[in-house]
This record gives structure tokens, C-alpha cells and sequence, in this order.
């Protein structure tokens, strides 16, 4: 990312709901070197903050219901959780959980874009979001899939006022000259049952000794360790339980 601070209206924080965040905590632990911090708990229950070097990364949570998926969500910083859900509604989006106070904490709505691709906003109290961005370890990118590109970059844009780097095939997000996503669309290689989706990529100083890692801890690779323009590489793994995240090389945003 080529942010290095929570901004409003991009991405500040990505949380793991999963069917056993123990277990989760082990691997995400034994591959990025996080450390659990059971003290600090923005939410209820099992709710976990992962600390990259002492400093906030990302968490690890029970699933909230039995239907829910075993994935990973983003979230984006937003001023104003209550007119955001309305501005996402009024373009055509939903709201899965109206907003709510987590405590002095923050401000909190689940949302999803007319695609039924899922992120929370976030409008922070005492908690902002991830103290680091784009450092091994940390939150590095953020990408769109989905099925219907073009809504997305009608609505996106609309509701958070991102900019879209054109492309034919993998469009970036930014925000005030500071790319952090990008947008791929669902084809024929992708299960007609997955469903459009969030998915963070993890900045990493070894993207390959990542993959490695990954799979010697019992996770799965779903895209192998490939290098892309500039330097890059990257990956797309899935955790023992069935939650799909990527790995990005640190410092090669955008």
C-alpha cells in the first residue's frame, strides 16, 4: 500500500472470522510472526488482535453465526458509519449489520457492494485500525473479486470517492494518489458457487518462503508464488480452515 497510516475511506484493518481461532492463531503466528494480544478486544468473545512487532496488524475472531463464511474481511475507515450505510444503500449496496458502538472503541456496520461482496466500515473512537501498512507481516493490498466489474467501479468511487487506475485487466483503487487495491474479474476459472469477495494480501519479505511455510503448517496454495511487473511477487493461500489470504511483497505497492 502506498499508505502507511489509517486514511479515511480506504482500507484500516482486515479481521479473520473463522471456525476455530485458536488453531488460526497458531498458523498466523507461525507464519507472520504476529503475537496474540488477549488485552486488547475490540468486540466480544474471542476476539483477538494480532500485533506485527507490538503494533496492531490485524484479528482473529469466532464466526458470529453458523452461516457465516470461514473468510476474511476488510474494513475501510469511514468518518461517518451511519451516512456511509445510507450512501451505500442509496447506490445501491447492503447492509448485512446496521451501525453500532463496539464499546469507545468505535463504530461498526457490515456491508456489501450490489454483487454481495462483503466489508465492514469502521469510524473509530479509541481504536483507529492497523498501526503499520506494507511491512512484512502487516496488511500490504486489498483486492476485489468479482463478478460484475463494472458495478464495482461504478459504486465504489461513488460511495468512498476512490480513484480507479484504468487498466483492461486488473484496475487499481487509490485514494488521493495512493494506490492500495485492485479489482479482478471472476471468470470461468473461478467455481460458479464462490462468491464475489474482499481478499487482503499480507506484506511479506519472502513471498516464496511464505508459500513454503504456508504449506509445511497444513495450509493450501490456490495461486503459486508469481512475479509480476516491477519486482513483485505474489501468492494466494488458504489457512487450515478454509480462509483464502494473499501474500504481496513487501515494498512493491502499486
Amino acid at each position: 500500500m502506498k499508505q502507511t497510516s489509517v486514511t479515511t475511506n480506504a482500507p484500516c484493518w482486515t479481521e479473520l472470522g473463522t471456525s476455530d481461532p485458536a488453531a488460526a492463531r497458531a498458523f498466523y503466528t507461525e507464519l507472520f510472526g504476529w503475537q496474540a494480544d488477549d488485552t486488547a478486544r475490540p468486540g466480544e468473545g474471542d476476539y483477538t488482535q494480532m500485533l506485527v512487532r507490538g503494533v496492531p496488524a490485524a484479528a482473529i475472531t469466532p464466526r458470529y453465526a453458523p452461516q457465516q463464511p470461514i473468510a476474511w474481511t476488510v474494513c475501510i475507515a469511514v468518518a461517518d458509519a451511519d451516512a456511509t450505510a445510507a450512501r451505500i444503500k442509496e447506490c445501491g449496496g447492503l447492509i448485512r449489520k446496521d451501525p453500532g458502538d463496539v464499546f469507545d472503541f468505535g463504530r461498526f456496520s457490515v456491508a456489501a457492494d450490489p454483487s454481495g461482496a462483503v466489508f465492514i466500515l469502521w469510524q473509530a473512537r479509541a481504536f483507529r485500525g492497523a498501526g503499520v501498512f506494507n511491512e512484512p507481516g502487516a496488511l500490504g493490498w486489498v483486492e476485489l473479486l468479482t463478478r460484475d466489474p463494472s458495478g464495482a467501479l461504478a459504486f465504489y468511487p461513488e460511495v468512498f470517492g476512490w480513484s480507479v487506475a484504468p487498466s483492461e485487466h486488473y484496475p487499481q483503487w487509490g485514494l488521493d494518489g495512493r494506490d492500495f487495491g485492485g479489482m479482478l474479474t471472476m471468470d470461468d476459472r473461478f467455481p460458479p458457487e464462490a462468491p464475489p469477495h474482499w481478499l487482503p494480501y499480507f506484506a511479506a519479505a519472502d513471498v516464496d518462503g511464505t508459500v513454503g511455510r504456508a504449506v509445511a503448517l497444513g495450509g493450501d496454495v490456490l495461486t503459486p508464488a508469481t512475479g509480476m511487473p516491477g519486482g513483485r511477487r505474489i501468492a494466494v493461500l488458504r489457512d487450515p480452515q478454509g480462509a483464502a489470504f494473499g501474500v504481496y511483497t513487501a515494498g512493491t505497492e502499486g
